[in-house]
């Protein structure tokens, strides 16, 4: 699905946001009034509330926050959450800066982005171990391997990191990059054309399209960001530590319970998303991710968990692909484990 902008354009946003942030700081000498009140204070009912912002429209990939919400998770443990749907162009470091939301959800290669652009975003639990992150290819065509798509079209949104990585591994020499619009009807048409996806959305679309599909996954080449990582700011943490540890062990055991049964979590999704997401879509996409979440080797108790090597690497992939500076992002301050333990 066609979940982001351009690195360009969300480089630039980013930077304006900041700027905005920092002379609001400085010039009123006091934090926005909902960066301050809204970790802290409690509603009618007692219950804290606390905002989310999501960076796609509500789907399986937050399917952790909306079963937390749903089974009451979020309420035991003293939150009154508010899920934002996101979309594209949603900004989350500077929903996160300013203080409009608390919590975000975004994939591990933005956060080393964001944090390149100066904004203090720390990772704090990572639901899918594994990235759905593909090239979609028709089951009928002869792109078996990365190799193939030579010669072939690639629908795909553009200076997404990927890409560099891709084109790092001189894969996209002789493949016609077009933008994607969110739409398989070029894959469904044409067996020379390609899409981007991910591996718990586009392939439901085409087989009910009557279409088989293969898919390239980008994590067998080496290209594997956490993915549906819970975000939260540097800030928050060093200030009200005890909010982000009760938040982060509501939203842990949502992903548990979602990954357990989603029948909830995905009833929540239906209400939520105004995209013309259908209960099947969402019963394939809650199937797809248990393997993503829970990779050979993870048990359920282990779910969200994050290792400091996974940081490292994907930090010194970008600083290669010279995305990143290593003098301004350092793995270590990219992520906690501290809530997790």
């Amino acid at each position: 699905m066609n979940r982001f902008v351009s690195q360009h354009s969300m480089t630039r946003a980013i930077s304006a946001c900041l700027t905005l942030a920092i002379i609001t700081s400085v010039g009123c000498n006091r934090e926005p009034a909902s960066k301050t009140s809204a970790a802290t204070a409690s509603n009618q009912s007692g219950l804290q509330p606390i905002a989310a912002q999501l960076n796609w429209h509500p789907e399986a990939e937050h399917g952790g926050l909306y079963q937390a919400v749903a089974d009451g998770t979020m309420n035991d443990l003293g939150f009154d959450l508010e899920i934002r749907p996101g979309g594209a162009g949603t900004l989350i470091a500077s929903e996160l800066v300013l203080g409009r939301s608390q919590f975000a959800i975004t994939n591990a290669d933005d956060v080393v982005l964001f944090r390149q652009q100066g904004a203090d975003i720390v990772a704090v639990l990572a639901a899918l171990q594994n990235h759905p992150r593909c090239i979609v290819a028709r089951a009928d065509s002869d792109v078996k391997t990365f190799d193939d798509l030579a010669g072939k079209t690639f629908q795909c949104g553009g200076g997404r990191p990927y890409l560099s990585f891709l084109k790092s591994k001189g894969l996209l020499d002789q493949v016609q990059q077009v933008p994607y619009h969110n739409s398989i009807a070029a894959l469904v048409n044409d067996p020379n054309t390609v899409i981007q996806g991910y591996s718990f959305a586009e392939p439901l679309l085409a087989r009910e399209q009557g279409v088989e599909v293969r898919l390239l996954m980008l994590s067998d080449l080496g290209w594997n960001p956490y993915s549906s990582v819970l975000v939260t700011t540097g800030e928050l943490i060093r200030r009200d530590p005890e909010t982000v540890r009760r938040f982060v062990s509501a939203a842990r055991t949502g992903w548990q319970n979602y990954i357990t049964d989603a029948k909830l979590g995905n009833e929540q999704i239906l209400k939520a998303n105004t995209q013309g997401m259908t209960s099947q879509a969402l019963e394939f996409g809650s199937q797809e991710l248990r393997p993503l979440a829970m990779p050979e080797g993870v048990t359920l108790e282990q779910v969200g968990m994050m290792q400091p090597e996974r940081w490292q690497q994907l930090v010194e992939q970008m600083v290669a692909l010279d995305l990143v500076d290593d003098d301004q992002v350092k793995a270590a301050e990219c992520f906690t484990i501290q809530f997790l333990e």
